[in-house]
């Protein structure tokens, strides 16, 4: 039964991550004015040594993207993730989650400060194996997610972002801020922090990032670095991140 339970934990981290994908199109009609655009396509992967996680979606606008105004965002999100059960004599805990977040918000852009507030309902759905009935998260749940984007450049040569994001559903919340420096030209580097806090458990990253990185119209980010929990349990860390601006008129 427990070789049972956790192939099914296996098959259903893999179902969301399939669904994420789907959120991808291999050929989307691209924006002839990206400056128009009232979409973004984004994902982003994130893999460490106790999980492994994909999320894809959608950032729409009625009117431009880089309009002030109204904005929406619907993100699909899967993955695995491993941790020891305090309530079960440190027992690892294999557990697969899927989430699917429907976010109104709003958007400013003052120069090259650009801020943007979300709020709106979650759904999220955890499977552990074994069952961990200390475990608040354990099953289907619906709750209220908010979260904050923020992005300047306060010189020509850098770059300030940070995002920070709290969910009702196990009081979870995260957290994260990185400065760059302009590269060649090219792209922004330089060191990044996280943190990351749900039901007991939580994570904190320091690490190196590369942001604004573009090939044609597209936009690649990514990060490394070094991650440590609550379990004691240290080890590097991979982020991914892609998007692409679509539509217009």
């Amino acid at each position: 039964m427990a070789w049972g339970r956790r192939v099914h934990a296996v098959a259903s981290a893999t179902a969301a991550l399939v669904l994420c994908c789907v959120f991808m199109p291999a050929a989307p009609v691209w924006a002839d004015d990206i400056e128009d655009a009232r979409a973004i396509v984004f994902s982003n992967r994130d893999v460490w040594l106790n999980g492994a996680f994909l999320s894809g979606g959608v950032l729409w606008s009625p009117t431009a993207l880089d309009d002030d105004g109204l904005l929406f965002k619907f993100l699909v999100s899967g993955g695995l993730y491993r941790y020891d059960a305090g309530d079960l004599g440190g027992e690892h805990i294999i557990g697969s989650e899927w989430a699917v977040q429907v976010l109104p918000g709003w958007h400013v852009k003052r120069g090259t400060f650009e801020a943007k507030v979300f709020w709106g309902p979650e759904y999220q759905h955890h499977r552990l194996s074994p069952d961990d009935p200390g475990n608040n998260l354990r099953g289907g749940k619906m709750g209220l997610r908010i979260s904050t984007e923020l992005w300047d450049e306060p010189t020509n040569q850098t770059m300030i972002a940070a995002d920070a994001s709290l969910s009702t559903i196990g009081t979870s919340y995260s957290a994260r801020i990185g400065f760059g420096w302009k590269i060649l030209d090219q792209f922004y580097s330089g060191p990044e922090t996280q943190v990351y806090s749900a039901d007991g458990y939580s994570q904190r990253r320091f690490g190196v990032h590369v942001t604004s990185m573009k090939t044609g119209d597209a936009e690649w980010s990514a990060a490394g670095g070094w991650s440590v929990d609550t379990n004691n349990r240290s080890s590097p860390y991979l982020r991914l991140g892609f998007m692409q601006r679509v539509g217009g008129d």
